[in-house]
């Protein structure tokens, strides 16, 4: 390119006109391509990994069962699990407390994939802004109404839990067996 040529394209600024034409081109044309984002929504895809919920059978009962798995598996050791015993059925456990910090989550998904029995899923749950950091430590009891507002259909329970929950029942009404001491 000659020396000329250049120093007339730096003078009048030619590639700015080339980009304001372009824009001009685009705006005559109508054709907005800018989301109008608090009126409309974006489109997420499925794969998306927003705040995480917990979810509940067809019966309205919850699917975690107190592991604490999702609580070994989180890199950012935002996940508290503090298990007890079910009270009407004592073999069974239930996360007692259950606690997601978000404002320590980096929203790997490693805790959905580590849960057992598929009781934490991730919302599309993204609008997470608020002016007071408390608001974001969530319990077990916001995670449920999340994981309704966003999952509304439900996994039925498993059959074989009814069973042995009867099975269960009869025994305690009959009174459970008690092996003696020293003797198999």
């Amino acid at each position: 390119m000659s020396a000329p040529n250049s120093l007339l394209k730096t003078i009048f600024f030619t590639e700015i006109l080339q980009g304001l034409a372009l824009t001009l081109k685009h705006l005559i044309k109508g054709k907005s391509i800018t989301e109008q984002y608090p009126r409309e929504k974006p489109n997420l895809p499925d794969g998306w990994r927003g705040a995480i919920v917990h979810l509940r059978y067809d019966d309205g009962t919850e699917k975690c069962v107190g592991c604490a798995l999702c609580e070994a598996a989180c890199p950012s050791h935002c996940i508290t699990v503090i298990s007890a015993e079910r009270p009407d059925l004592p073999q069974k456990r239930i996360a007692e407390t259950y606690i997601l910090d978000m404002t320590k989550c980096v929203f790997c998904g490693f805790c959905v994939q580590a849960c057992p029995v598929n009781a934490l899923a991730s919302s599309k749950e993204y609008e997470l802004a608020t002016t007071d950091k408390r608001s974001l430590i969530m319990t077990k009891d916001t995670m449920l109404d999340l994981g309704d507002k966003y999952f509304r259909v439900r996994e039925k329970r498993p059959e074989d839990s009814a069973a042995k929950i009867n099975l269960f029942e009869g025994l305690k009404s009959n009174g459970f067996p008690h092996a003696k001491k020293g003797k198999a």
